[in-house]
């Protein structure tokens, strides 16, 4: 059961940096291209871990429940 805690607690801590990427680049978007798309593809590979742990998560709650 911890492993599924620590998952979920590592799923929210990627989730508030990855709204906080998107925030920026959408912020930089008038101003600053580059750093906009800097922060955006960081968003995307956040978003990519973010899929990950989903899954983790998911495997562990079925393996958990049978």
């Amino acid at each position: 059961m911890e492993k599924i805690d620590d998952i979920k607690i590592h799923q929210r801590v990627l989730n508030k940096r990855y709204k906080e990427l998107i925030e920026q680049a959408y912020n930089f978007r008038q101003t600053d291209s580059a750093l906009s798309d800097i922060s955006e593809y960081r968003a995307i590979e956040l978003l990519d871990k973010l899929n990950r742990l989903k899954y983790l998560y998911r495997e562990s709650s079925q393996q958990l429940s049978h």
